[in-house]
């Protein structure tokens, strides 16, 4: 999953960005109100981490102005300031959750998952195909009832696939959901890892499911 970060504070913005790749988020950086518009109009995020005391523009102005134009994408402000009106108009203007500053990382993440866990319509948190399964909620990955070890990009790669199961997606469509901005667009990085996935979840006496569609991209699938 990719997560957009709005802070100015370099501390907080490294200490948040490590402690996020360590969850397997791919994590990208603004430092301003405006730039934070900018990157959440151009790019996909599964979730955004504002923080309200922002130059240019404070958090509250970034998440009015995201939302007016119809930009869904759950939002926790967060914000040294605690007081009840800052969290009622936060929560007013669109924002998801607020969390007061200081905090333990582990509330936030946690608060973070209820969040991706709440989508439109309540869905499991598994994902199949064939006798592959994928738990996102334990972060385990079975096939033929025994487990798979998997790095965490892998892990992502193949919950995204599993996403879009019969769907071809695209090497830009991986690059912007499970990869961040410093990712050398020319490089074969998503290749390799595809590569790798296949030799762990396949094998001379399984069925292929990943695919390549020559010129499109990749897919998961029971048939090419």
């Amino acid at each position: 999953m990719r997560i957009l970060v709005i802070e100015d504070e370099i501390g907080a913005q490294e200490f948040l960005t490590q402690r996020l790749k360590e969850k397997g988020f791919a994590v990208d950086i603004a430092d301003t109100g405006t730039s934070g518009i900018y990157l959440a109009k151009t790019n996909d995020y599964d979730i955004i981490l504002l923080d309200y005391g922002l130059p240019e523009k404070n958090g509250f102005a970034v998440c009015e102005e995201l939302r007016a134009n119809g930009d869904n994408t759950p939002i926790i402000m967060m914000s040294v300031t605690d007081a009840i009106p800052y969290r009622v108009k936060g929560l007013g203007i669109g924002a998801d959750d607020y969390v007061p500053k200081p905090f333990y990382f582990e509330e936030l993440y946690a608060r973070m998952q209820a969040i991706l866990r709440r989508p439109a319509v309540l869905t499991s948190t598994l994902l199949s195909i064939d006798d592959l399964v994928l738990d996102s909620a334990k972060q385990v990955v079975t096939r033929s009832s025994l487990p798979i070890y998997l790095t965490r990009k892998e892990f992502s790669l193949l919950e995204y696939l599993l996403q879009h199961k019969t769907v071809v997606v695209t090497r830009g469509m991986i690059m912007e959901h499970i990869w961040d901005l410093d990712l050398d667009p020319f490089s074969n990085t998503i290749e390799t890892h595809i590569l790798n996935l296949r030799k762990k979840i396949e094998g001379p006496e399984k069925l292929k499911l990943i695919h390549s569609v020559p010129g499109r991209g990749y897919k998961i699938d029971l048939a090419r």
